[in-house]
């Protein structure tokens, strides 16, 4: 149903004006509310009661929600749930957040009331609404939701509970616990939702990877080189990679030493890619191609792009600065992924500064001959890189930090290659 037929329906069945009817819709669907629930609460809102729908909807399994299931009971256990505050409506409110599971199925939750839900309880939820987020859809659990509390627990095939390594959490997780190590924390002043706001910003690892991370509301305990515990945070998506998110509601505590690796995440690159992104992975394969925009390139000083004919996408004509990069393609069998390697990188590669690049295209005439030099120096070799991983609409592209030529035996990398291929 469009915005105009149910803000119609809406008028003729409350009797009052359309227009005042769809400009509060417009507004409620404007902040993601999903329209049953929207419709409902202009319902109240015009003394409309629950709108006369004959009862809750019937019990839904999870598996068969789908986005278009307007509104339904569920029956599932709690698996997580998480706290956060969010601005609506100009307003600050705080939602609560998770999991729910039957033996069907998963599926994301949102409470925009406190239904005072703890991991592990099992729920009946009548006249939940259904939206669509990220694809995928979700409950929603507001004033028009009843949650009864069953005395006999729900048995699923899902863990109870949020406690994850960092190799297991995915942009759109709510209420997990992690035990980490900062690795890298760096206090930012940032320009938030009232104003001027301090953040921590870093890099925290375990035993299984290392990811970004942001503490939108500072704790002491999150410095460089200390281990914690971190209750209730949620995950994004940053850069194409998972970013772990701290808020006032999530609790940090220190705890015993936690183990990082030094080593990177391995894997193939179609098992990186088909991962949608990995913020710290260890890639082997061929460089296939050196691409266009490679070796010498000219940025904009203001936002660092590249430029083309002294033009920059966001600030026109610019007085550029000269840098190197390289844009290798890197083939392992699996896939193939564009490796970019920054100036320091690719100074290594050619053999030479900047400086004597410049010296050299200058010389020559051309500023072609220090990319045709990167080339004629990598393709055909088989490197070993190291870097995050993204996924976006163009593909996926690795930025380095680390870059070598491998010193695997080939037959040795071909034979653990077919393994992988044939599982």
């Amino acid at each position: 149903m469009s915005l105009d037929d149910a803000a119609e329906e809406l008028a003729s069945t409350l009797g009052v004006d359309k227009s005042e009817v769809k400009e509060d819709l417009e507004k409620l669907v404007s902040y993601s509310v999903p329209m049953d629930e929207a419709k409902q609460s202009l319902r109240r809102k015009y003394g409309g009661g629950d709108g006369g729908g004959g009862g809750e909807p019937p019990a839904t399994d999870v598996g068969d929600i789908d986005p278009d299931s307007g509104n339904v009971t569920v029956t599932a256990r709690v698996l997580t749930v998480g706290k956060r505050s969010i601005r609506y409506e100009g307003e600050d409110q705080v939602i609560f957040e998770g999991e729910l599971a039957d033996g069907t199925g998963t599926i994301s939750y949102t409470a925009w009331t406190d239904f005072s839900l703890s991991p592990g309880d099992t729920i009946t939820a009548g006249n939940a609404g259904v939206r669509e987020w990220e694809g995928e859809p979700e409950l929603n659990l507001g004033e028009s939701t009843t949650v009864t509390m069953n005395d006999e627990p729900l048995d699923v095939p899902y863990e109870v509970g949020g406690e994850r390594d960092l190799i297991d959490l995915r942009p759109g997780d709510r209420g997990r616990t992690v035990e980490v190590k900062a690795v890298e924390v760096e206090r930012k002043t940032i320009d938030g939702r009232d104003g001027e706001t301090e953040i921590l910003s870093g890099v925290v690892g375990d035993e299984t990877a290392r990811l970004p991370f942001t503490d939108w509301d500072p704790h002491a305990e999150i410095a460089e080189g200390e281990s914690v515990r971190i209750e209730d945070v949620y995950v994004r998506e940053f850069r194409g990679v998972p970013s772990v998110n701290v808020t006032e509601f999530s609790t940090v505590e220190p705890i015993g030493e936690v183990d990082v690796s030094d080593s990177a995440t391995e894997m193939t690159v179609a098992e990186a890619v088909d991962a949608g992104g990995v913020f710290d992975v260890e890639l082997v394969g061929n460089v296939i191609e050196v691409r266009d925009g490679s070796g010498l390139i000219q940025r904009c000083p203001e936002c660092g792009r590249v430029v083309q004919n002294d033009q920059c996408r966001s600030h026109g004509a610019v007085d550029p600065e000269d840098d190197m990069r390289v844009k290798a393609i890197l083939d392992d069998g699996t896939d193939t992924v564009t490796v970019v390697l920054g100036r320091d990188l690719t100074e290594e590669i050619y053999g030479g500064t900047l400086e004597e690049a410049l010296d050299h295209a200058r010389d020559a005439m051309d500023r072609e001959v220090v990319s045709e030099e990167i080339a004629a120096e990598l393709v055909g070799k088989e490197y070993r890189v190291r870097g995050a991983l993204s996924v976006d609409e163009y593909g996926a592209n690795l930025d380095a930090s680390e870059f070598a030529e491998s010193d695997d035996e080939p037959a040795e990398r071909a034979s653990d290659l077919l393994a992988e291929v044939g599982r």
